[in-house]
């Protein structure tokens, strides 16, 4: 069955394609703030105890992945600095060299 959506929403390109403009990443404390409600009278649901312990691994899981992307992105900021004062000095004595002769 195909759906059609008169209203399509503006795509952000970002580092990981494209997402829609109003998507936001979940958050280890929404992960662990979420509840769910309980199954009907006669019917069967799933144990409140079980999801909250998946809940609560899956935001250690997120925090986690959170923590390792934040140091990455520190270390490529630092490497890119270090690129640059690189480039910099080169430059720098590439034009020394230049005036000298």
């Amino acid at each position: 069955m195909r759906v059609f959506f008169r209203h399509r929403r503006r795509s952000v390109h970002g580092p990981t394609g494209h997402r829609s403009a109003t998507y936001r990443p979940l958050l280890p404390w929404q992960v662990r703030a979420q509840r769910f409600r309980s199954a009907p009278v006669g019917r069967r649901g799933l144990d409140p105890q079980e999801v909250q312990e998946f809940l609560d691994r899956l935001a250690g899981d997120l925090a986690a992945v959170y923590d390792a992307l934040a140091e990455s992105r520190r270390e490529t900021s630092r490497i890119r600095i270090a690129l640059c004062h690189l480039r910099s000095g080169q430059a720098n004595a590439r034009n020394e060299r230049e005036r000298d002769r």
